[in-house]
């Protein structure tokens, strides 16, 4: 509320929204979330994001829409299948960006869990633990 948000109906999101970013996990209740309808509803000047799950959004559906240019584009760094194949109709479209699901590799990252996962083995060849899991007190045996 702070920030101007406001719940709405999914319907009303996709019609409203210039992009639609997709943040779930997938599961029975995600799979194909977003499929013909969905998308029939976003303008044409609209954009969607995926950075979830490739089976969350229809990737057929989303094809189509993408082909006839009913939505402005899509952002993608995850597809029904993992990589994406080199033959697959959607590289060859002009209104999309499409990335491996890597988003998060930046060299910042990579110095971060890279230096983390040395210090944790260190540690543990010391007879040490720097970043325990459970911090909770040791019980014995049930």
């Amino acid at each position: 509320a702070a920030g101007g948000a406001v719940l709405v109906p999914k319907d009303e999101l996709m019609a409203r929204s210039d992009v639609v970013s997709i943040h779930l996990k997938l599961s029975d209740r995600t799979r194909g979330l977003v499929g013909r309808r969905e998308l029939g509803l976003m303008k044409p000047t609209a954009y969607i994001v995926n950075t979830s799950r490739g089976p969350i959004v229809d990737e057929e559906a989303l094809l189509e829409h993408l082909r006839e240019k009913r939505i402005a584009g899509a952002a993608l760094d995850v597809y029904g299948v993992e990589p994406l194949p080199a033959d697959h109709p959607m590289r060859r479209l002009e209104n999309t960006v499409l990335l491996p699901h890597a988003g998060y590799v930046v060299e910042q990252n990579y110095r971060l869990v890279y230096s983390d996962t040395l210090a944790d083995i260190e540690a543990f060849l010391d007879g040490r633990v720097v970043r325990p899991l459970n911090t909770l007190p040791a019980r014995g045996p049930r």
